[in-house]
């Protein structure tokens, strides 16, 4: 069933009814040609606000899809973790990719974080630009894996800023060549628990500084080993998150 993100606003709860506007207007009567009767799953894709409506749709009104609402179910779509990906800022459309497979795989927030190594620098006129693009990736990611929520991605933050923001977390998971074996890296995932947050650090195209790791060791990071195989940046984060899904899904 397609499901699609809606405004809290555009719910009223006391009709029983639903408004979907802007561009998905055009996607489901254009695209998908759905007609009055079939059904559809609406939410708000917000934090706290995780329910699903089944709705069926009643026509086509003023730029508008009206729908009734069927059912309301909380969503059991999301991940009782939170998972945070400070992803090492990559060049050329690295991250677009990063970011589309992640929202797949359960991550809260995507944080583009600027390390030592990273070979790009973001422009700062353009930084708002591209943020923008992220999101909207993200949003399309959320609506095909059915989330309950739209993952949030940031504007790149500098790695001290990055550091700030994974402190208060309850894990904090570095995949770096230079670590332990394979059987301490199962032990680390394994203590990732539902309820408990988990930020996972991963280096750009030319890996993590050696002052990086240290300083990540020293708020409580776990350097891990992700095997005897070299990945390349846009594979190790969905790896970690792959397997933490696997871990905690119910």
């Amino acid at each position: 069933m397609y499901r699609f993100f809606v405004s809290r606003e555009s719910i009223d709860e006391t009709a029983g009814t639903i408004r979907i506007l802007g561009d998905d207007v055009g996607h489901i009567h254009s695209v998908l040609r759905m007609k009055p009767g079939e059904e559809i799953l609406l939410c708000t894709g917000m934090e706290g606000d995780q329910t699903d409506y089944l709705c069926r749709i009643e026509g086509y009104s003023d730029g508008a899809v009206l729908t009734k609402i069927v059912s309301k179910n909380q969503s059991q779509q999301e991940l009782l973790s939170r998972l945070y990906l400070f992803q090492g800022l990559p060049k050329a459309d690295k991250l677009e990719s990063i970011i589309q497979k992640s929202v797949e795989l359960g991550t809260y927030r995507i944080v583009p974080t600027l390390m030592t190594r990273c070979i790009v620098k973001p422009d700062s006129k353009k930084t708002a630009k591209k943020a923008a693009r992220w999101n909207a990736i993200a949003l399309a990611a959320a609506k095909q894996s059915k989330r309950g929520i739209v993952p949030k991605v940031t504007e790149p933050v500098s790695f001290l800023e990055a550091l700030e923001l994974a402190r208060p977390l309850d894990h904090i998971v570095v995949p770096y060549e230079d670590s332990e074996g394979i059987e301490h890296t199962r032990a680390v995932l394994a203590s990732v628990q539902p309820g408990e947050s988990c930020g996972i650090f991963i280096g750009p195209e030319g890996g993590f500084d050696e002052k990086e790791v240290s300083m990540l060791r020293d708020i409580g990071g776990e350097i891990v080993t992700l095997g005897h195989r070299i990945l390349r940046t846009e594979t190790a984060g969905p790896a970690v998150l792959s397997a933490l899904m696997l871990h905690l899904e119910e």
